[in-house]
């Protein structure tokens, strides 16, 4: 059997890791980057660390407009798929890339396999939520991390080919977590003690790209009792340096390039909290049993806040050193995201489409 499997950000790159190991074992995988995501530092260093096969095709589509990022990226998907005819389609989460794939593999009538499908956030103005649901009206297969997910699906009328898989962040985190032990020195190199300093990952639009939102959150950074360890995104970095925000954090803040995954993880399990208004970020964070402060007036993972291993702050950053110190107690990882078979799973409904 042949899959196409489209990728194109790194959250994609981490997901598809575990799961193509697990795919190529019975199946041929054909991987796409649509280029979304093209720095090497937010791109290449993925594919050598996670230890991903190359991808087959490079779209290169780039950065731009969502409606011009979208279009070229289903103009170069259905030509791979035309060239391809492959059994099925596997996409990744909620990026242009993820939209992109399905509809192209939708309008050639081929089979659409979702993973990570009925996440919501219930917030129409994210261009993720938008993406999210789309998807899962064109896919005929829908991998659920969590039981509130089948229960958005069933919501929304979706019940047919409805799978709850656990999380594949569970299995990255589990498989690659003692690599990055043995082989990141991040924490030596950057001068860090474990528990002594929290991390800080920003790169939403609704964040970044409203000035005065991104002013307040920096000046609450700024104030915070812990030491910040702030890998920054490059969009993040244009942002921050056209309001002159960088320099407004002072002396305590570590600012860094952004990380492979492997840094990451470390940076993530020395850290006392997280902040961030990533999903991504915040699940694994927790599967380290490290808390997080989200940085955002919703979360497409509720179950973390219901455990008490997330704090949900919205946009009022005044409070963040109180919100700090009350979200310094580890959980334990919550088992409704599964125990690190989400890909064996996965891999044995996708056999289904031969």
């Amino acid at each position: 059997m042949k899959i196409v499997t489209i990728v194109g950000a790194r959250p994609q790159f981490i997901k598809a890791a575990p799961l193509s190991r697990v795919l190529r074992r019975e199946h041929r995988e054909v991987l796409v980057h649509t280029g979304q995501h093209y720095d090497d530092e937010m791109s290449a260093v993925f594919f050598r660390e996670l230890g991903v096969p190359a991808p087959d095709y490079n779209l290169g589509v780039g950065s731009g407009p969502h409606g011009q990022q979208t279009g070229e990226m289903l103009k170069g998907i259905e030509e791979v798929l035309q060239g391809e005819q492959p059994n099925g389609v596997l996409v990744y989460g909620d990026t242009n890339s993820t939209l992109a794939g399905a509809l192209a593999a939708a309008k050639m009538h081929i089979p659409v396999a979702h993973v990570e499908a009925g996440v919501r956030s219930c917030n129409r103005a994210m261009p993720e939520e938008v993406n999210r649901v789309l998807t899962d009206q064109m896919a005929r297969l829908l991998f659920c991390p969590t039981p509130s997910s089948v229960e958005n699906l069933r919501r929304e009328g979706v019940t047919q080919g409805v799978h709850y898989v656990g999380d594949v962040m569970r299995d990255a985190q589990l498989l690659f977590f003692p690599v990055a032990q043995r082989r990141s020195s991040i924490l030596e190199k950057v001068g860090l003690q474990r528990q002594r300093y929290a991390l800080l990952t920003v790169h939403r639009p609704e964040t970044v790209d409203c000035d005065e939102r991104l002013t307040r959150l920096m000046a609450a950074v700024a104030r915070l009792d812990l030491p910040i360890v702030f890998p920054v995104h490059p969009r993040t970095r244009k942002r921050l340096a056209a309001l002159g925000l960088l320099e407004s954090l002072g002396a305590r803040a570590t600012v860094l390039p952004p990380v492979g995954y492997l840094d990451m993880l470390l940076l993530q399990g020395g850290a006392r909290a997280v902040l961030t208004d990533s999903g991504g970020v915040q699940r694994e964070a927790h599967y380290l049993s490290v808390p997080s402060i989200i940085l955002r007036n919703e979360t497409e993972w509720p179950e973390l806040v219901e455990v008490g291993a997330s704090r949900l702050v919205g946009e009022d950053f005044c409070e963040l050193n109180t919100e700090l110190l009350m979200a310094s107690k580890p959980v334990a990882p919550c088992a409704l995201f599964g125990e690190g078979e989400a890909s064996r799973k996965i891999a044995r409904q996708l056999s289904g489409l031969a």
